[in-house]
């Protein structure tokens, strides 16, 4: 067995699961966090990266030289940009300028070509709206059409579920021996949520599996939209994906801002673990599951990307 890698993309997947025990004392609860920073772009969105690309060339629809294109809020591009790097095609990312600027910042670094579009009226930095997201599917659409570009589409393409359902379920069933009693997820793109859950739920159908959303945005949940304008970047957008699989949803958590910020403050501060805004939903939900397991369950999240990308805002200021 080799020592070695051959390139970047061997070192995709397999992140560690750690159990929070600080943040999960006096809860009634065990919380365990997949660390997916752990991977080469610092966020979770490396394994379907990897996978539309693959994809995307068993089945022709992008050749030697080609260009990738796609929209994001950061982690997606970055992992495209890796994995176009690798591979050799050319990448843009088309983002909001409302995201941290380490995104962009850092999809330059990996020779990614980045294409910024400028908030929806009322929008301000830190805060991308679904009005701001739909700006960016303009704009990425007429690139794609006028470079006859190969777009992932990662908001449509049931391609991301499954690498979550061959990857990241399977690595957690194992590394729990089994033994998890709930799974919850904050939705962005829905893939992980959809791929993660239906593993799960083909290992056991008593794995309860948990959606996560913003306060001011609980969509999925069919509850009243107030803002789609919230500081959990990646996510929240009011949007429902064509894969998506209420069947695999066992309930809603509700999380605002602040308790998203309160918890990503916490895993630094009580666990060691430097995490974004999205990971710090995913906590403050776990938390809240407390209240609807038994005690003594074994609840899994993720935590999709790393601190690293938000130095720039006040998450840890």
């Amino acid at each position: 067995m080799s020592l070695f890698y051959e390139n970047i993309l061997g070192a995709i997947g397999n992140t560690p699961l750690v159990k929070l025990s600080n943040i999960s004392k006096g809860s009634g609860i065990n919380i365990y966090a997949k660390i997916e920073y752990y991977n080469p772009g610092l966020s979770i969105k490396d394994r379907v990266a990897i996978k539309f690309i693959e994809e995307a060339e068993k089945s022709g629809k992008i050749k030697s030289g080609g260009t990738v294109i796609e929209r994001t809020s950061g982690n997606m591009g970055t992992g495209l940009a890796i994995v176009c790097a690798v591979k050799g095609y050319k990448f843009i990312a088309v983002m909001s300028e409302g995201n941290s600027v380490e995104r962009s910042r850092m999809l330059s670094a990996l020779g990614a070509e980045v294409v910024l579009v400028p908030q929806a009226p009322g929008g301000k930095p830190g805060f991308v709206s679904g009005e701001d997201l739909d700006l960016v599917e303009i704009k990425t659409k007429e690139l794609a059409k006028k470079l006859n570009a190969y777009r992932p589409d990662q908001f449509n393409n049931p391609d991301g579920a499954k690498a979550h359902e061959e990857t990241t379920g399977q690595e957690i069933w194992s590394q729990t021996e089994g033994k998890i009693d709930a799974f919850v997820a904050y939705v962005g793109s829905g893939g992980s949520f959809v791929g993660t859950s239906r593993a799960l739920k083909n290992h056991s159908k008593n794995v309860k599996c948990f959606v996560v959303e913003p306060e001011t945005a609980p969509y999925l949940a069919g509850k009243k939209i107030t803002s789609t304008r919230h500081r959990i970047q990646g996510g929240g957008y009011a949007f429902k994906p064509p894969f998506w699989d209420d069947s695999l949803v066992d309930g809603y958590l509700i999380v605002s801002d602040g308790e998203a910020l309160a918890s990503a403050r916490d895993l630094a501060g009580k666990e060691g673990i430097f995490a974004g805004y999205s990971s710090g939903a995913n906590i403050a939900a776990s938390l809240k599951a407390a209240e609807l397991l038994g005690k003594g369950s074994n609840v899994v999240t993720i935590l999709p990307d790393s601190g690293l990308k938000y130095l720039s805002t006040d998450l840890f200021t």
